[in-house]
């Protein structure tokens, strides 16, 4: 089948993509950026690779016409704050494009509304089905809650929370209970619906086994990973102080923290298990969700991430528009050195950030990513997705990669911290020598006015970078 995947590098959407070609399906991958869409080289004879803007309708013509199903897998709830009225446009505008197709079928993955007063992500949610259900086409929707995986955001929450804090003072959303669900279990019902008429005009609730409340997962994650955790639930704690706990204390932005916060005060529980009827599947329990997240992180095998998702930052850009590094009006911190053994560099550059830190001066990249978390940055707390594999689009910790290529010996990082200007990171071999560039254009005079006041302490942390990555 010719099926067009929106999404396609997200999350759910880079899982998907593998589970798709290897059932023989010919993917049309829908992305913004065909330069930050690395698919495995092993499937790409099986992949078109288009881009598509669902805010624009124009390059949604790209969509090829002759098509039998496609999936919606987007969301802006973390983007903007006006992200209702973005994920409204963008369904409406995905909607007419594939009216003009032979699609017969658009499978969406949605988040379980069950009750009156959803959140306003809920809400979102159950807005944008309403209007993919006005195609021309038939429309299978499935609702899930807390996706497990590695990778996944409410793992990676999970785990902050557990191996960060020995006692936890918490917001009584904590009671809220929930139904969480394997990632893989999601695979195996977003691909099953696929042609499958029982599912056309459907929706179904999508759960594992296990009916849990945010503290019982907190401390079954603390008993998988062996530790010791203590909950003190604080009921004056009020949505926007739980907002601030949350992101000061996880890897999330705020903004997915506030969204977060508002759903999580909401019971999300299958109201119905019609889908398994329909479509087999493992379910596996909360805890052994945890051991297989658990089993690939330490494989090295962790397929996504939610934090290599442009949403997880606080930009929203072409890689293409930022690869070229400018020098007009730019500050920049230029230092080199002979390398003797290629290899060795190649590989600590490419090691660069997450667990292994920047080699040098960790003190003060940890204090630079606390005062971006206090004015509402992303922080160092997203590390790195695999820890020596980097691609264009990945995160490392506050950079975002433009351009990585270890042959020609080149990594290109753009910032994702808050800062009055734009600034990039440059590491490229060339000749037997190191280059080691920062380039910093700054906004105004306040922009200038950082730049003096952080150089001397660029001059200490870039020194000893460079000598650190040689040595």
């Amino acid at each position: 089948m010719n099926i067009p995947l929106t999404g396609s590098t997200g999350y759910i959407g880079k899982r998907l993509l593998l589970a798709l070609v290897k059932e023989g399906h010919h993917v049309v991958c829908c992305t913004r950026d065909k330069n930050r869409f690395n698919p495995p080289k092993s499937i790409v004879s099986h992949l078109e690779i288009i881009e598509v803007d669902l805010l624009k309708p124009e390059t949604l013509s790209n969509i090829p016409k002759d098509i039998d199903a496609a999936y919606y897998l987007v969301h802006s709830m973390s983007s903007s704050d006006d992200y209702i009225q973005l994920e409204h446009y963008s369904a409406c505008n995905f909607r007419e494009a594939l009216n003009k197709t032979t699609a017969k079928q658009v499978i969406y993955l949605s988040g379980i509304v069950n009750e009156k007063e959803l959140s306003q992500h809920l809400a979102s949610r159950k807005n944008v089905e309403d209007e993919l259900r006005k195609g021309a086409y038939h429309l299978t929707v499935l609702r899930a809650g807390i996706i497990i995986g590695s990778g996944s955001a409410s793992f990676e929450i999970i785990r902050d929370l557990v191996e960060k804090l020995p006692v936890m003072i918490t917001p009584k959303w904590l009671n809220t209970k929930s139904q969480p669900i394997s990632v893989s279990d999601v695979i195996t019902y977003l691909v099953g619906c696929l042609n499958k008429e029982a599912t056309y005009g459907q929706s179904f609730d999508i759960g594992g086994p296990d009916i849990l409340t945010y503290k019982e997962m907190i401390l079954e994650f603390a008993r998988v990973r062996g530790l010791n955790r203590y909950i003190l639930i604080l009921p004056v704690m009020t949505p926007r102080l739980s907002s601030y706990w949350l992101f000061f204390v996880t890897a999330t932005s705020y903004k997915l923290a506030v969204a977060l916060v508002n759903s999580m005060k909401i019971e999300v529980l299958c109201s119905d298990n019609r889908i398994k009827n329909i479509i087999p599947a493992n379910n596996y329990s909360y805890t052994e969700s945890l051991e297989k997240a658990f089993s690939r992180i330490q494989n090295n095998e962790i397929k996504s991430s939610w934090k290599d998702s442009f949403i997880s930052g606080n930009l929203d850009f072409n890689l293409s528009d930022f690869i070229d590094v400018p020098t007009y009006g730019c500050y920049t911190d230029k230092r080199s050195k002979p390398v003797d053994n290629r290899d060795y560099t190649i590989n600590k550059i490419w090691g660069i950030g997450g667990i292994n830190g920047w080699y040098y001066a960790t003190w003060l990249w940890k204090l630079r990513g606390y005062l971006d978390k206090l004015m509402g940055g992303v922080g160092l707390r997203r590390g790195r997705t695999n820890p020596d594999k980097i691609a264009a689009g990945d995160a490392i910790d506050f950079w975002r990669v433009l351009f990585a290529d270890k042959e020609e010996g080149r990594l290109l990082l753009f910032a994702e911290m808050i800062l009055p200007g734009e600034a990039w990171l440059e590491f490229r071999i060339d000749n037997g020598i190191l280059y080691q560039t920062a380039t910093f254009r700054p906004k105004g005079v306040l922009g200038r006015l950082y730049w003096l006041a952080v150089l001397p302490f660029h001059a200490l942390v870039f020194r000893g970078m460079i000598k650190r990555l040689i040595k």
